[in-house]
């Protein structure tokens, strides 16, 4: 990888939680429950398709880079603000990846099964 993907790798991945962050509340304050849909539809629509389809994220394996820079992302912002590290979230994070493995398992067995 050159140093020109790396930092647009770094600049698409740093974008995406900094979206969730600045857009995502307002959306659900506005429009309630959907605001979250309508979220979930733009911000990682748009973000996926920056990222991916204008090639801002440089890939050189097959993992799941947009949730983990949203995850990390997310959980350094939220360090930098004041929220605790503390059981909750290592709860949080663990499940997350227990999800992502399980998930990661049963596409695998629908695509070669």
């Amino acid at each position: 990888m050159t140093i020109q993907l790396a930092i647009a790798t770094f600049f698409g991945a740093a974008m995406f939680p900094f979206i969730i962050r600045m857009i995502w509340g307002r959306f659900v304050e506005k429009f309630g429950e959907i605001g979250g849909f309508l979220s979930a539809l733009f911000i990682v629509g748009v973000m996926w398709a920056v990222n991916h389809g204008y090639g801002l994220i440089y890939q050189t394996g097959a993992w799941v880079d947009m949730g983990t820079a949203a995850g990390v992302g997310l959980l350094v912002a939220s360090l930098l603000t004041g929220a605790k590290f503390d059981e909750h979230t290592t709860r949080n994070i663990i499940c997350a990846a227990i999800g992502g493995i399980l998930a990661g398992i049963i596409l695998n067995l629908a695509i070669v099964g």
